[in-house]
């Protein structure tokens, strides 16, 4: 799996209401980088990341 299809699951599962604290942490980066990633990616679609 690709790093951008990785982090598109793992916005996915924040949305769906995992911990974001647990997930930075097992994933191994801050909180600051998900917010900046769920700035730039949390709004694509299925169709848009399929382009990407």
């Amino acid at each position: 799996m690709s790093t951008y299809r990785k982090l598109l699951v793992f916005l996915k599962e924040a949305e769906a209401g995992f911990s974001i604290a647990d997930l930075c942490r097992r994933e191994g980066f801050g909180l600051r980088t998900f917010y900046k990633w769920r700035a730039k990616f949390g709004g694509m679609d299925n169709s848009e990341s399929k382009s990407c």
